[in-house]
C-alpha cells in the first residue's frame, strides 16, 4: 500500500548575510521522521529526501525538472528511528536498503525487486544504536552493516553474499576477529569508514563520548588487507579523550590524505583539526589553523566544499569554517548561516552542483560561479554502491580526493554522490577511481558542472603491466616474496588476486619482499602500483 502525489514545495526565501563565499534560503518541505536522509534512491543520481516514523518509510523524489514526488510506505512492528539512519544496497538488486535503531534495538530493511516495499532482513534487541554504516568490512565484494553500541562492545552484520547477514558482536573468529570497539561498556558513537593511509582498503576511525576516561579515548582501526584490523589510535596521535559524537574526514590541504576534524560535544574542550603527515601519523593542528573559532559543541560535523572553490569547508553544528587555502580558516557562524539546526543531511537539492543541507526544511545553497563536478558510482566486483571507493581527481589547479561513505557525521544519511568544486577551472584533466576490489578505472577530459556515472572496469584503466621490469623470486614460494625492479619502489602498493579475481592481500609496500605465509596453497597474481604504473606479475605458493 502506498499513497503517491505530487509534493506540494512552499518557497520561503529569508535573507541571509554572511562572510563566507555562499549565502543559504530556506525552502520549506513536508517530510516527518526523526532519521532523516538526503541520497538517491531510485538510482537516477538525482539526491532524494528521506524521512523515518515509527509507521512510515516517506521518501520525496527528486524530478529532473527540479519538482518533488512523494511517495510514503507503511511499516510497523520495527525498532523506532531515532539515533541513526544509513542506506545502501547490501544485496546488489538495484535499490538502497535501509538501516536504522534506536535504544533498544536495530533493524536491517531490504528493498523489495523495485524499490517500492521494504521488509526486515535482519535485526538485533540487544544493542543501545548510535552510528550506523553500510560497509564492506571484509572486501569481498558485498556491504555489511555495522552498528555503535553505546552500552556494549559493537554489532555488525556479516553478508554471505546471498543477501543474508550473520549478527555478530565485538571480536569474533567468524566475523572479525580482533573486533571492532570492545570496550565492555561501549561508549561508542560515530564510526566513519575511510582509508587515512592510502593502501587503498578501507579504515575505521570511532568517535567515543562519556564515562571515564577509557571509555570515551577515540580510537582508529587500520584494515590489514587480509580481514584483519588493528588498533592504531594511540601510535597515530588519534587516542584522544576528548568527548566527541562524530568527526569528519578529508583532505582539507590537498596534498593526497585523508586529514580528520575531531568535533567535541562538551563547551569545556576545544575541537581538534588533526593533519595527515602522511606515515599513519597525525599532527595537531587546530591553534594555527583557526578551527577553535567555532563554538558549536554538538553532534555534527562534516567535510563539504560549500563555495565550490576546491577547498573544503568544515560544517561544525550549524557554523561553517570556511577553507582559506592555506591552512587556517574563517568562521561563518551559526548566527549568520542560516543552516536549519545544529545539523542535517546534506545532498544537492536543486541539481545545481552546491551542496545543501536538510533538517525539516531544506537550507539551500545560493551558490556562485564557480565550477563543480558530482560522481556517482557503480560497483560491480564491488559492492555496488561503491562505497569504499577512493576517487581522485587531476585539475589545472592540482588533485583533490573523496571516499564514497555511507553514514558520516552522527545522525543522517547524506549523499553518496562525490563533489567536487573546482573553483574557476574549467577543465579536469583526469579522474581517477580506486575500487575497493582493486579495479583501477582512469576517466579523462570528462564534461564539468554535471554528475558524471561511473561504472566499474569500463573505462581506460591505469594499467602499464611491464613484466620485464619486476622480477619476483623465489616463484614458487613457500612463505616470502623477494621483489627486484629497475627503478625501485616509491610509495608503492601492493595487492594479491586470487585466480577468481578476488583481492587476498593489500597494504603499502615497505621493503622489497612480501610475506604470503598465509595464503593457500595454489597461483595468484602480484600486482604493484607504483608512480601511476601497474606492475604485474603471477606466482605459485606453495
Amino acid at each position: 500500500m502506498k499513497n503517491k502525489f505530487t509534493c506540494l514545495i512552499l518557497l520561503v526565501i529569508i535573507p541571509i548575510l554572511s562572510i563566507g563565499q555562499v549565502s543559504f534560503t530556506t525552502e520549506s518541505v513536508s517530510v516527518p521522521g526523526e532519521d532523516l536522509g538526503f541520497v538517491d534512491m531510485n538510482n537516477d543520481q538525482l539526491d532524494d529526501l528521506i524521512g523515518i516514523t515509527s509507521s512510515l518509510i516517506q521518501i520525496h523524489y527528486q524530478q529532473e525538472n527540479g519538482t518533488y514526488t512523494e511517495v510514503s510506505y507503511p511499516i510497523s512492528g520495527l525498532y523506532s528511528p531515532s539515533w541513526s539512519m544509513a542506506v545502501g544496497d547490501f544485496d546488489a538488486n538495484g535499490f538502497n536498503d535501509f538501516v536504522w535503531g534506536s535504544t533498544s534495538g536495530v533493524n536491517v530493511l531490504k528493498a523489495n525487486e523495485t524499490g517500492t516495499d521494504w521488509t526486515v532482513a535482519a535485526s538485533s534487541n540487544s544493542v543501545f544504536t548510535q552510528r550506523t554504516n553500510f560497509v564492506d568490512i571484509n572486501n569481498d565484494g558485498h556491504l555489511d552493516v555495522f552498528v555503535c553500541d553505546d552500552v556494549e562492545p559493537n554489532e555488525y552484520f556479516i553478508n554471505d553474499g546471498n543477501g543474508n547477514l550473520t549478527l555478530f558482536e565485538g571480536a569474533d573468529p567468524n566475523g572479525v576477529p580482533e573486533g571492532l570497539g570492545l570496550y565492555p561498556t561501549g561508549g561508542n558513537y560515530g564510526s566513519v569508514w575511510i582509508d587515512y593511509d592510502n593502501d587503498r582498503d578501507i579504515d575505521m576511525f570511532l568517535a567515543k563520548c562519556g564515562g571515564e576516561q577509557a571509555r570515551r579515548v577515540n580510537e582508529l582501526f587500520r584494515n590489514n588487507g587480509n580481514s584483519s584490523f588493528t588498533e592504531v589510535g594511540a601510535a597515530a596521535g588519534l587516542a584522544d579523550p576528548i568527548q566527541t559524537w562524530s568527526s569528519a574526514w578529508g583532505d582539507y590541504d590537498n596534498d593526497g590524505d585523508m586529514d580528520c576534524f575531531v568535533g567535541s560535544s562538551d563547551s569545556n574542550e576545544e575541537h581538534k583539526l588533526m593533519r595527515n603527515n602522511g606515515d599513519g601519523t597525525f599532527t595537531d593542528v587546530s591553534i594555527d589553523s583557526g578551527v577553535m573559532a567555532s563554538q558549536e559543541f554538538y553532534h555534527e560535523q562534516m567535510f563539504i566544499d560549500f563555495d565550490n572553490d576546491g577547498w573544503l569547508d568544515i560544517f561544525v553544528n550549524g557554523d561553517i569554517l570556511y577553507n582559506d587555502g592555506d591552512g587556517t580558516f574563517t568562521l561563518d557562524p551559526r548566527s549568520s548561516t542560516g543552516l536549519s539546526g545544529f545539523g542535517g543531511a546534506f545532498g544537492d537539492y536543486n541539481n545545481d552542483g552546491f551542496m545543501d543541507l536538510f533538517r525539516t526544511n531544506v537550507s539551500l545553497n545560493g551558490g556562485n560561479s564557480n565550477n563543480w563536478l558530482k560522481i556517482a558510482t557503480v560497483g560491480v566486483q564491488s559492492n555496488r554502491n561503491g562505497i569504499g571507493a577512493r576517487i581522485e581527481i587531476n585539475t589545472p589547479s592540482g588533485n583533490q580526493i573523496r571516499d564514497i561513505r555511507s553514514g558520516e557525521g552522527f545522525k543522517y544519511m547524506s549523499t553518496m554522490n562525490a563533489h567536487f568544486g573546482i573553483g574557476t577551472d574549467t577543465q579536469i584533466n583526469t579522474i581517477t577511481v580506486y575500487w575497493p576490489s582493486g579495479t583501477v578505472d582512469l576517466i579523462t577530459n570528462p564534461d564539468i558542472n554535471t554528475c558524471l556515472l561511473i561504472t566499474e572496469g569500463e573505462t581506460l584503466s591505469l594499467q602499464d603491466t611491464l613484466v620485464d621490469d619486476l622480477i619476483i623470486y623465489p616463484n614458487p614460494t613457500k612463505g616470502v616474496l623477494n621483489l627486484n625492479t629497475t627503478n625501485g619502489f616509491e610509495n608503492a602498493i601492493f595487492s594479491v588476486f586470487d585466480m577468481t579475481g578476488k583481492r587476498v592481500l593489500n597494504s603499502k609496500l615497505s621493503a622489497n619482499m612480501i610475506d604470503v605465509t598465509e595464503l593457500s596453497v595454489g597461483t595468484y597474481i602480484l600486482r604493484i602500483m607504483d608512480k601511476g604504473k601497474i606492475k604485474t606479475q603471477k606466482f605459485i605458493k606453495e
